[in-house]
């Protein structure tokens, strides 16, 4: 385990982590992997330590306490159980911090198995240092996040309820907001909906912003819930 007392740039004005940057724990068994991640991390987040093993992980977490932990899946030691094991170590113990699954795997049983150990999030290594950056705050701020194609794996797991019925709420919602409100439970950026949707960024945030607020709902993760709870998605 390794601490970092390096001072972070400073975040951006007017930036989502504006003020003292997230702390984060970096956990990846590939020292080259966690060199360049953090070279590319913005100035909204600093990192406070790092960890190679689940042993080493459960630790760095415990002492530390970071907000955000970027957690990889596979991982040595411990019982092997990779990613999933350091969350089990730390559950309970942690009710500031919160896990953000990074790894090269895309598969259904890595993504299920670790959100169901307590990750508030997945995200493949293919993402930019931006995307992983926004990730992490949007994670610390209590959303859920995903890449687009593997929020389906998550629906699909927890999504077993009973079918939806007619819901009242629905009718509160003009078309667009329902696009955008499928696409944003599905765990799509701003700039992912405008670009499917072909509107602005702007326009997403407005729509975004009436659906919270016709459904009384506070943020991205409240509205998953709300949708897959509905089997709308």
């Amino acid at each position: 385990m390794n601490q970092h007392d390096d001072a972070a740039p400073a975040p951006q004005p007017g930036s989502p982590g504006a003020g003292e940057p997230i702390r984060v724990v970096v956990v990846d068994d590939h020292a080259v992997f966690r060199a360049g991640l953090k070279a590319e991390l913005d100035g909204r987040l600093r990192v406070v330590g790092e960890a190679a093993t689940v042993e080493q992980a459960a630790a760095a977490v415990q002492q530390l306490r970071p907000e955000v932990v970027l957690l990889d899946v596979h991982l040595p030691g411990g019982r092997g159980g990779g990613g999933a094991e350091v969350l089990a170590l730390c559950a309970g113990q942690l009710a500031g911090t919160r896990f953000l699954a990074l790894s090269v795997s895309d598969a259904a049983e890595d993504v299920v198995t670790v959100i169901r150990a307590g990750a508030r999030g997945y995200i493949t290594k293919s993402a930019s240092g931006r995307e992983i950056s926004d990730a992490v705050v949007r994670v610390a701020g209590g959303d859920a996040v995903f890449s687009p194609r593997l929020a389906g794996f998550v629906l699909d797991a927890f999504g077993t309820g009973a079918a939806v019925s007619a819901d009242e709420d629905l009718d509160l919602l003009s078309a667009r907001e329902l696009e955008v409100m499928r696409l944003i439970a599905r765990g799509y950026s701003y700039k992912e909906v405008a670009k499917d949707l072909f509107i602005s960024v702007k326009t997403v945030e407005t729509h975004v912003s009436s659906v919270l607020r016709k459904l009384q709902l506070s943020n991205r993760h409240e509205l998953t819930r709300w949708a897959v709870d509905r089997r709308i998605l």
